[in-house]
């Protein structure tokens, strides 16, 4: 299922000549990237038309702005607002093969084995970049993590290790100071307390009970071990604040197939955008809103305003059925839509149901 990025701009109807026509400079775009001439138009459809015949409709579809000349007396290439009419309007998609099926699925879930989310969700984003030879990018939240367990672990006479297990096997890793005569039992009743308060709550949650519970827990503890609960909770407070975290892989694949300067341009500015990891999050987070794959043309989004790329996106849930973050892929806007939007889809599925898989 696709769900459309924005309301589809209103055109005329397009008629059986035309709508051939139209399909036939579309599809040969998306494939070589090349605009298409009258000529080689009339000899490729299946309609018997002259190229006189072929190049009045083609002019009635530039007026509509549906297709453009990108020089005098050059062949047709669609539009961005075309590329949009395609695929709301025309695009027949296509499923993800056996072989592509089992790909995805054998190493999403061989990362999955004893590996952290972060691990899982870049292996998905290589494996789509790989897939699609372009940009494969993921956004996920930490907002929402679950915990299971904690343990403190001395690593120097000042400094101990916090390790934080969350409900789908996430594991945070943080260093945390502590007083120099710290004993050993002050880690372990540490940790005990608060592994009878955390599992299944949210770090938010968790410093909501200890901040409420305060008096008894220095009651219950002694004054170092209450103070380690304390420090061990603000140093994970950057685990509940922090901003989504971007994953993009397979910067190189857009480098491939690139025929003129304009090319290596659009790409360069690509890159720029890719680097402005706050409109990427923004942009991903967009594709939460709906059910399904959603899709991004050019300019429809200031991000790409400038290189003329495109974004399929879905979202991927946990096992309560909430959105856990959004992966797709980002390349030109010639992207095999047909081929990506369902290899996107199915590859969102395996990850949710990976996420459903560690929360039983």
């Amino acid at each position: 299922m696709v769900t459309p990025a924005r309301p589809l701009t209103p055109l005329p109807r397009l008629d059986e000549r035309a709508r051939g026509i139209f399909r036939r400079i579309v599809e040969t775009y998306l494939t070589h990237g090349e605009p298409v001439g009258s000529r080689h138009l009339a000899r490729l459809l299946p309609m018997t038309l002259s190229p006189a015949s072929v190049r009045n409709v083609m002019q009635d579809l530039e007026e509509t702005g549906l297709l453009y000349a990108p020089h005098t007396s050059a062949g047709r290439l669609p539009t961005e607002l075309g590329l949009r009419f395609f695929v709301d309007a025309m695009l027949e998609l296509g499923d993800v093969s056996p072989e592509d099926r089992q790909r995805i699925e054998r190493q999403v879930e061989a990362k999955d084995r004893d590996q952290s989310l972060e691990n899982v969700l870049a292996e998905a984003s290589s494996l789509l970049s790989g897939l699609t030879r372009s940009a494969g990018v993921v956004v996920t939240s930490k907002d929402d993590l679950r915990l299971k367990h904690v343990e403190f672990v001395r690593l120097a006479p000042e400094q101990a290790l916090a390790v934080l297990v969350a409900e789908d096997g996430t594991i945070e890793n943080r260093v945390l100071g502590i007083p120099m005569h710290l004993p050993p039992s002050a880690l372990t009743e540490a940790a005990n307390y608060l592994n009878q308060r955390i599992r299944g709550r949210t770090l938010a949650e968790v410093r909501q009970v200890i901040e409420e519970t305060r008096a008894h827990a220095q009651a219950e503890l002694d004054e170092l071990s209450a103070r380690l609960v304390e420090s061990g909770l603000v140093t994970w407070a950057g685990l509940q604040q922090g901003q989504p975290q971007l994953i993009v892989s397979g910067h190189a694949n857009l480098l491939d197939d690139l025929a003129t300067a304009g090319d290596i341009e659009r790409i360069r500015l690509l890159f720029a955008d890719l680097e402005t990891k706050k409109d990427v999050i923004e942009l991903l987070s967009r594709a939460e809103t709906g059910e399904g794959v959603r899709i991004f043309i050019g300019s429809e989004n200031k991000l790409f305003s400038l290189s003329g790329s495109s974004m399929i996106a879905a979202p991927f849930r946990d096992g309560q059925q909430r959105i856990a973050g959004v992966l797709g892929v980002i390349g030109p806007t010639r992207l095999n839509y047909a081929r990506i939007v369902p290899m996107v889809d199915y590859t969102a599925q395996i990850v949710g149901r990976l996420l459903q898989k560690r929360s039983t």
